[in-house]
């Protein structure tokens, strides 16, 4: 096995202007991108990406999720192949780069083979998994998690947006629905590029992350209900007020995740009042609180003691609290082995780096569950991420996507 030579490197300005050629499909109103999955924009998206694939001399395998799986072909044809990749859909205010700088960042690997004619004993699948994001289908990661076998094929496809469209019915219908069956693929290894999303690289002027482990999380759906009853004529000892259940539980939230510092965050991120008039005692609070830690039993703590607290807290109130669990996933530790070639990549190019733990759910928080798996992270302006005005430098993204090349190529073993 021959290790990618330092002087390999990716061509920064091609990688940069794909992204930004993307980023028109699907505008955001104030410059970032409005592509949410089973969209027509993400299906607009996706035969763009299909385009370059094709340019680029692979084949293209799509499976019954709608997951994309670009290959290049290696030398050996028993050998398992190397995946690379992220998501292409984005939130509703999303910036550029959020999920975009993996899958392109990964075909950005297999323009540059072909420029210098590498070959590589494993294939390499760059890969455009489906609703990364789930913004409009809950919950994230849901089509990796499919594949992973944590949901079942089912269960998503009927999981339902606001308007009630089912996502195996909007992914019929944008025409993104493959025939390959999901988790079929075996994978030699997986390896995922992506933007922080928080401020710590940018601060401490790393140029890239190697990230060790994935945070846990939970999202725990909780239901206020009190009475609703006329905001004026109500003496205020004889409220049963919804509203301030919400109130009091988002500074429970708060406390708890203070208690458990530095490892822990947590907040109440969606909340839905009814009836939601402003001379109407709210009746309901539904909101979904996240906790997240890479710690397993930090995590559990804090899910128990919001068990614990939050009833009474609604009980003294005169309201009743339910809760059910909407998300979750525990804390990933990614694979040493990929997680060392990473470091290798960042040294053999001379990039300062830091090792830290991902603080929001990817894919790879899936996939590590059935191949091995590392994450490569670029810093992003002021930690700013979900907004249009996220930013990155063509530098970042440069040095974050020749890491990835270095670790993708070292692991899929160059030729000669």
């Amino acid at each position: 096995m021959t290790t990618p030579a330092a002087n390999m490197q990716i061509d920064a300005d091609r990688l940069w202007d794909t992204i930004h050629e993307m980023a028109e499909i699907g505008p955001g109103v104030a410059g970032g991108n409005n592509r949410q999955t089973l969209t027509d924009a993400d299906a607009e998206g996706r035969r763009l990406f299909q385009k370059w694939c094709d340019a680029a001399g692979l084949s293209m395998g799509v499976d019954e999720l709608g997951n994309m799986f670009a290959r290049r072909e290696g030398t050996d044809p028993d050998a398992l192949p190397v995946y690379v990749g992220s998501h292409l859909d984005t939130q509703p205010t999303g910036g550029r780069y959020d999920g975009v700088l993996g899958v392109l960042g990964g075909l950005e690997i297999v323009r540059t083979l072909n420029d210098l004619g590498v070959k590589t004993r494993h294939p390499i699948v760059v890969t455009n998994w489906t609703n990364e994001e789930g913004t409009r289908f809950a919950p994230a990661m849901l089509a990796s998690g499919v594949f992973a076998g944590t949901y079942t094929q089912e269960w998503a496809y009927a999981r339902e947006d606001a308007e009630g469209l089912k996502f195996g019915d909007e992914l019929a219908r944008i025409g993104w629905k493959g025939d390959e069956k999901v988790g079929d693929r075996r994978m030699h290894a997986f390896f995922e590029l992506h933007i922080e999303q928080g401020p710590i690289l940018e601060a401490e002027e790393k140029d890239v992350g190697v990230v060790t482990h994935g945070q846990g999380l939970r999202w725990i759906q909780c239901t206020v209900t009190g009475k609703a009853s006329h905001t004026g004529s109500t003496p205020m000892p004889m409220r049963r007020n919804a509203g301030r259940g919400l109130a009091q539980i988002t500074e429970l939230v708060h406390e708890i995740a203070m208690k458990h510092q530095p490892n822990a965050v947590g907040a109440i991120g969606h909340a839905d009042i009814h009836p939601n008039s402003r001379n109407v005692i709210p009746e309901t609070a539904v909101f979904t609180v996240d906790f997240r830690s890479h710690e397993l039993d930090t995590l559990e703590a804090m899910v128990r003691e919001l068990h614990e607290r939050a009833p009474g807290l609604c009980e003294a109130l005169g309201c009743s609290f339910e809760a059910e669990v909407a998300g979750a996933f525990d804390p990933p530790a990614f694979d040493a082995d990929c997680v060392d070639a990473v470091r290798r990549a960042a040294e053999r190019l001379g990039y300062s780096y830091k090792e830290i733990v991902s603080g929001a759910g990817h894919d790879a928080c899936w996939i590590n569950r059935v191949a091995p798996t590392a994450m490569v992270m670029c810093p992003c302006e002021d930690g700013l991420s979900h907004n249009e005005a996220e930013k990155i430098s063509k530098e970042w993204a440069a040095k974050g996507a020749n890491v990835l090349m270095h670790a993708v190529v070292e692991t899929a073993e160059v030729v000669g």
